[in-house]
């Protein structure tokens, strides 16, 4: 999966280096074995995007930085690019991708991400629940009045606000959802969402895989 992931990463023009970045020596040794770049970090991070801040120490030259999860092998090069091409808007300090909710099955999922955003297409909430809440209705017409969206969890980042992220410190807010990009909302960070039309499954599961794994044949 590792493999796959860094070859579709590395499909994408606007990327200039990809880095699996792991503290597991045996991803190392793998990614090692197909002539990828590949770099052990701390055991101690607690996020990808932790990590990512480690690696950005070792190239600091870098003005953005692209956080790509190992759970994404059917990752889509177009999709980082619309990831990055968002930062063309000077404002825009951290970036990731949603997509149109397409059945209430995902919709009810807590392994799957909901969010909802504001007039200006930053993040209002990130939700393992389904946001907004359906009020005075049956369960099953919350879709037909709402357009809720998924998130996909690829993010990207300017460097500098980067740096500060990795100081910041966990929030109740995150641990209750177990979701980190609610840290930084929480100190103040906007994160603007790019609606996608490609879909691309991750893999939170194991039926997730067997889904994937169908695909791929």
């Amino acid at each position: 999966m590792i493999q796959r992931v860094y070859e579709g990463a590395s499909q994408c023009s606007v990327l200039h280096k990809v880095i699996v970045a792991t503290d597991d020596s045996r991803i190392f040794e793998h990614v090692e074995s197909f002539g990828g770049n590949v770099i052990m970090t701390s055991d101690e991070h607690m996020s990808g995007t932790d990590r990512c801040g480690e690696v950005l120490s070792k190239f600091p030259e870098y003005d953005v930085i692209v956080n790509i999860q190992g759970d994404e092998p059917l990752v889509n090069p177009a999709q980082l690019e619309e990831l990055v091409a968002a930062f063309k808007l000077e404002k825009v300090q951290i970036v990731t991708l949603a997509i149109a909710l397409k059945s209430a099955q995902e919709l009810f999922n807590p392994n799957r991400i909901k969010v909802v955003s504001d007039a200006n297409g930053n993040a209002l909430y990130f939700s393992r629940h389904a946001v907004p809440f359906g009020a005075q209705m049956p369960q099953d017409h919350w879709m037909d009045k709402f357009p809720y969206t998924r998130h996909i969890g690829l993010y990207a980042y300017r460097s500098q606000t980067l740096r500060k992220l990795v100081k910041l410190k966990p929030c109740a807010l995150e641990k209750q959802e177990s979701l980190e990009q609610l840290r930084w909302m929480y100190y103040g960070y906007p994160i603007h969402v790019k609606i996608t039309e490609i879909e691309t499954p991750n893999i939170d599961s194991p039926e997730d895989v067997e889904e994937v794994l169908e695909m791929l044949k």
